[in-house]
């Protein structure tokens, strides 16, 4: 099963809801950053979301970012997405590594620890909106339900997780994000609360060859769902040196004239797919001339 989301509604319009596999996206992550497995577990469920949510987005060129800062080991995580899934992301701490929670269960929680989560769209107005929550857990799905609460006023149950496997690889990763909207009914906000109460968890439901669609259909099956639209998602990465470049004239003409006087070069590193960008002496007098 390759990696897709799937958008859909229920209950005549009055649920909206999420669900994605990302196995492959979540393992080419990891491959890129060479994650521990807990990071790879806190990265992937980060990805997974901003997968989910970019989907959210109404314009070709909105684009979305979530960020955590952290007093935890791993630091903090910051993951961007578009409309059509394609996201990128990294962690800070790539290689932490504590104690499982308990035997099987990472804990990623315990690796983000106390801190806060924001969530920016960046939607073509004059300033991106921005919401900032402190973190209830840390383990980012219940963070997200939280934020989607307190930020946009909008009852929600998030869940995402991804299943590490005995060689590090990406087993299992997957989420869900279901949304009630205004006229939802006290019928059915019951109804669904019973539900997400006794629903296996998301990687293990993947592990039984669950589909994206089984698991909206577990939630939602008799409450009228309607599947409206499929996404493939992809780790997607639009660094260049055009846009690397544009990034060094940006510093400004005095930063530009020091590293040309002390460094006589200069390397540039994307945090996000690890492509690392040489400008000789000779060019960064060319980006100098651009500055000026």
């Amino acid at each position: 099963m390759g990696d897709y989301v799937i958008c859909a509604t229920a209950g005549n319009g009055a649920i909206r809801a999420y669900a994605a596999t990302t196995s492959e996206l979540v393992q080419h992550a990891r491959e890129i950053h060479h994650t521990s497995p807990v990071a790879s577990a806190a990265l992937g469920r980060m990805l997974t979301a901003a997968a989910m949510m970019g989907t959210m987005l109404k314009g070709e060129s909105d684009l979305l970012t979530l960020q955590i800062r952290c007093l935890g080991p791993l630091k903090g995580i910051v993951v961007s997405g578009d409309c059509h899934g394609r996201v990128k992301g990294y962690v800070f701490n790539p290689g932490v590594d504590i104690p499982e929670k308990y035997p099987g269960k990472l804990d990623v929680g315990g690796a983000i620890g106390e801190g806060y989560l924001s969530v920016i769209k960046d939607i073509g107005l004059k300033e991106p909106y921005a919401g900032r929550i402190q973190l209830v857990s840390g383990e980012i799905a219940e963070d997200l339900t939280y934020y989607f609460a307190q930020s946009e006023q909008t009852p929600s149950s998030v869940g995402l997780g991804v299943l590490v496997d005995t060689n590090t690889s990406i087993r299992q990763a997957g989420g869900f994000i279901i949304q009630l909207m205004p006229e939802a009914t006290e019928e059915m906000i019951s109804k669904l609360e019973q539900r997400l109460n006794t629903i296996p968890y998301m990687t293990d439901l993947l592990d039984m060859g669950k589909t994206p669609e089984d698991v909206l259909e577990m939630i939602l099956g008799d409450m009228d769902l309607h599947i409206l639209d499929k996404i493939t998602p992809s780790y997607y990465c639009n660094c260049s040196r055009e846009r690397v470049s544009k990034a060094l004239i940006s510093i400004g003409k005095e930063e530009l004239e020091k590293m040309i006087r002390e460094d006589h070069k200069a390397n540039l590193h994307c945090h996000f797919c690890g492509k690392e960008y040489d400008f000789t002496e000779e060019e960064l007098k060319a980006l100098l001339e651009a500055a000026k």
